[in-house]
């Protein structure tokens, strides 16, 4: 079997590259990044975060919680607290990409099984073809506002949709029209996606802060922006509990890529690059664009009497043709960095993952694109109270638990150590019961259980006591919290030699050490990293 070497700061992983591994298991996007590949420093992931921060939804998730009855104050703060508080589960996960140079699917296996894998990384997938629809409608009514600009008729053309789909002719046209754009984007590969994060994310910066300043000109000042006007509704209800469902929603926010964030980290140069970096580009910037949208459409009340949370409408109002032109080609690029680096490239390597040696990262890129449009992301969008409490939360409540299982189960129960040939293989380390990991299925489903009766109650379907709707405000701690203790637990009790379940892999892992330069482990890589 070939060989290549790949470093980091602390150790040199000699592993095998594809051969007899199985091929149900691996392709060449899924492989271990090689080291001359790493080329991520750390001002690439800080413009990563940046451009995927830097979106529409940022800048309505916090007009949203003010329609829901929170003041701009408590929907700025639950926001910047929230990506705080993820940002560590995100730096966690994202130390064995680094480690390892293997996707999020991949590094799942250890955790879940090798075939087990493919349920968490399915749950991550189908989440991000939601926001990968929900960021195309977004971009495809900023096109449908520059063309409307220029032809007010794309508005009243005859529809060819039912009415209950939601959808007028001009709209589907133009969300058509972006949708193909992203797709023949992200099949030119990752450095294309590199480009755009790096060039791409100043145009809604600018247009942002030039729409902060005509609401401080237009509302006359920061007292009447700042003064908090009636909510949409009434938000009723303990005061944790309302603390409780504006920081799930935050954290929900950037949940998917508490999980997927491997799927970038294995390009970078070390482990320094990749926690300065996510440090530096997402909290504040998160916190700027949140306080942005916050005091943007506080002003719109004072402005016109009116709350408008939804920038492009906004910038329609109040520009004339050229300037909404200039304004939505800007929102356009934006929305591409973000939709293509955030939920493309990690649900297409979940899709892979299911059939690597039949699937792609390109045919999981268009089955990603295919299933965003199924899912109606202009209805999951449009309505501000589905949009935090059935969107944000319910999916925190189902990736909640799969992060708590995987930091669990590589930070206390492996001690970072894998065996990354085994990850490619049946029979070996990681196929516990037939693939998959039953302790890891119990975690995940004893995760969510507590959250399921309030998020039936949210959606209707059952009169949810008070205490079901308290708990499911904290849908993604609860989560995270009860299947990573589960998942300790079980681990430590059913499988006490964790580190050395099945027989030894194909082609044994050697660990040197970057001190001394002697190997520390040829067989089972018990020893702990330096």
């Amino acid at each position: 079997m070939n060989t290549e070497q790949f470093r980091n700061p602390s150790l040199t992983y000699e592993i095998g590259r594809g051969g007899a591994y199985d091929p149900g298991l691996y392709n060449a996007d899924l492989a271990p990044v090689p080291q001359n590949e790493r080329t991520w420093r750390w001002h690439h992931f800080a413009a990563l975060w940046v451009g995927m921060a830097i979106t529409i939804p940022t800048y309505t998730l916090a007009s949203s919680l003010i329609d829901g009855g929170w003041s701009w104050q408590a929907a700025v703060g639950s926001i910047v607290l929230g990506n705080f508080i993820v940002l560590l589960p995100i730096a966690l996960n994202a130390e064995a990409g680094t480690r390892y140079g293997i996707p999020f699917p991949v590094l799942a296996r250890a955790s879940f099984g090798v075939m087990g894998a493919n349920i968490p990384a399915l749950l991550r997938a189908i989440v991000a073809c939601g926001w990968f629809g929900i960021q195309t409608w977004i971009g495809g009514f900023a096109i449908f506002k520059m063309l409307e600009a220029l032809w007010p008729g794309i508005a009243s053309l005859p529809p060819v949709l039912p009415a209950s789909i939601g959808l007028g002719t001009g709209e589907l046209i133009c969300f058509t029209i972006f949708w193909l754009m992203q797709v023949a984007i992200v099949l030119r590969g990752m450095e294309s996606i590199k480009f755009l994060e790096t060039w791409g994310s100043p145009f809604l910066l600018i247009i942002g802060v030039a729409l902060l300043a005509w609401a401080w000109v237009q509302a006359g000042g920061w007292g009447p922006m700042l003064t908090n006007p009636a909510p949409t509704v009434e938000r009723s209800g303990p005061a944790l509990g309302i603390l409780g469902a504006g920081l799930t929603s935050a954290v929900a926010f950037w949940g998917t890529m508490a999980l997927s964030i491997p799927d970038f980290s294995r390009y970078a140069r070390s482990q320094r690059d990749q926690v300065i970096g996510q440090a530096v580009g997402l909290p504040a910037t998160m916190a700027l664009f949140a306080f942005i949208g916050a005091a943007v459409t506080n002003a719109t009340v004072v402005i016109f009497g009116t709350r408008i949370s939804d920038p492009i409408a906004l910038l329609a109002r109040i520009g004339g043709p050229a300037m909404v032109i200039v304004s939505m080609i800007g929102l356009t690029v934006a929305t591409l960095t973000t939709n293509i680096a955030a939920n493309v490239v990690s649900p297409a390597n979940a899709f892979s993952n299911m059939s690597p040696s039949k699937i792609s990262f390109r045919k999981g890129a268009l089955i990603t694109a295919g299933i965003g449009v199924l899912m109606f992301p202009w209805k999951l969008y449009n309505d501000a109270s589905a949009y935090i409490f059935t969107w944000l939360i319910g999916y925190g409540a189902l990736l909640g638990p799969v992060a708590g299982i995987m930091i669990a189960d590589y930070f206390l129960i492996r001690k970072r150590v894998l065996r990354p040939d085994a990850l490619f293989l049946r029979d070996r380390q990681y196929e516990y019961k037939g693939g998959f990991n039953p302790v890891a299925m119990a975690a995940l489903i004893l995760g969510v259980l507590p959250n399921f009766p309030g998020f039936l109650g949210v959606i209707g379907a059952i009169d949810a006591p008070a205490w079901a709707e308290r708990i499911y405000d904290w849908a993604w701690f609860v989560g995270f919290l009860t299947a990573g203790l589960v998942h300790l637990i079980g681990m430590r009790t059913l499988y006490p030699d964790h580190r050395v379940v099945g027989p030894p892999a194909l082609a044994d892992t050697l660990v040197f050490s970057s001190r001394t330069g002697q190997a520390i482990s040829t067989k089972t890589g018990e020893e702990q990293i330096p």
